[in-house]
């Protein structure tokens, strides 16, 4: 079902972030330079000078340009957000594992594209979000860190600020926040762990497939067989790096395709989607830079379909 833009109007609101320093060092410092120092873009100053927002020093409004001392305490105040043209809050129901002022971590079903496409204009998790923030009032548009394809479960990170995005973005570009999926992939594993380091890149004039070939983009995937069943085993896998499939296209390339994998050569006779699962989800608070970490169990699908060859011992 989609909100009325009347909702969407009577629920917005400001959305504060207050970043609070003390300077480690004597002397001074411009305050342009200081907020650099702490990840707030250009983009962000504009967007604060020119879209309503406010930078105080000791509670007083100040230009970039003020020279801040040792003990000077800084807040930042960002312009409100304008929802994204074109994407539509949905009444979606949303499983959330974890939510504060600043971010929001909801556990993905499969069959349901992560943004909305062509071929899925609606229903998607963005549009859920949206939906969300529409209901309890918050006035953000949705900012999804990071992303699974339409038949993957499992945790998704979901930023409520550009701001927070951007920090997110930067810990993502430094390896610091951790994906590890749990898969279900086909055939009998000589190698109870390893690394595939194995260049991902488009296969042949397809839109949609990957492969690994030379002149691909540096991808990297860890991998260690939890449990080894007859004719496929559950695996845990972390990312060193976000190629677009990256573990389809690697987990195929060993001659180990997930199952229900028909793009990459599972076979869905045991389950008819990719048998793929972002179980946990590591990153440090990019506000209270605590280290922040949550798992998650398989779904139903999954877990029936290990659960019932493990009892049969096959």
């Amino acid at each position: 079902m989609t909100l009325s833009s009347q909702n969407r109007i009577r629920s917005a609101r400001h959305v504060t972030f207050k970043l609070d320093w003390v300077m480690e060092e004597d002397g001074k410092i411009m305050l342009k330079e200081f907020l650099k120092e702490r990840s707030i873009s250009k983009s962000a100053l504009t967007d604060i000078k020119f879209k309503g927002g406010r930078i105080t020093v000791n509670e007083v409004e100040q230009n970039v340009r003020y020279m801040v001392k040792r003990g000077d305490r800084i807040s930042v105040l960002f312009p409100v957000e304008k929802p994204s043209e074109g994407l539509l809050p949905e009444e979606i129901p949303l499983n959330i594992i974890y939510e504060d002022d600043y971010l929001l971590i909801v556990e993905k079903p499969s069959g349901m594209n992560t943004i909305p496409s062509r071929e899925h204009p609606s229903g998607s998790l963005a549009n859920a979000v949206f939906g969300y923030y529409v209901k309890k009032g918050i006035a953000a548009t949705t900012h999804i860190v990071t992303r699974l394809d339409r038949d993957t479960s499992g945790m998704v990170l979901i930023a409520k600020h550009r701001h927070v995005h951007h920090l997110l973005s930067e810990q993502q570009k430094a390896r610091l926040v951790k994906r590890h999926y749990t898969a279900l992939a086909e055939g009998l594993f000589s190698n109870k762990s390893g690394t595939i380091n194995a260049p991902i890149g488009r296969c042949g004039d397809s839109i949609i497939k990957r492969e690994v070939r030379e002149d691909g983009q540096t991808a990297i995937t860890h991998y260690n067989v939890l449990t080894q069943l007859s004719d496929f085993a559950a695996v845990e896998l972390s990312l060193e790096t976000g190629r677009t499939h990256q573990i389809r296209v690697h987990m195929s390339y060993i001659s180990h395709p997930l199952i229900g994998d028909d793009l990459y050569g599972g076979s869905r006779h045991k389950l008819g989607r990719q048998a793929l699962h972002c179980s946990r989800l590591a990153f440090i608070h990019p506000i209270t830079q605590k280290e922040m970490e949550f798992s998650v169990s398989l779904p139903e699908d999954m877990k029936r379909l290990f659960t019932l060859n493990n009892q049969a011992g096959t």
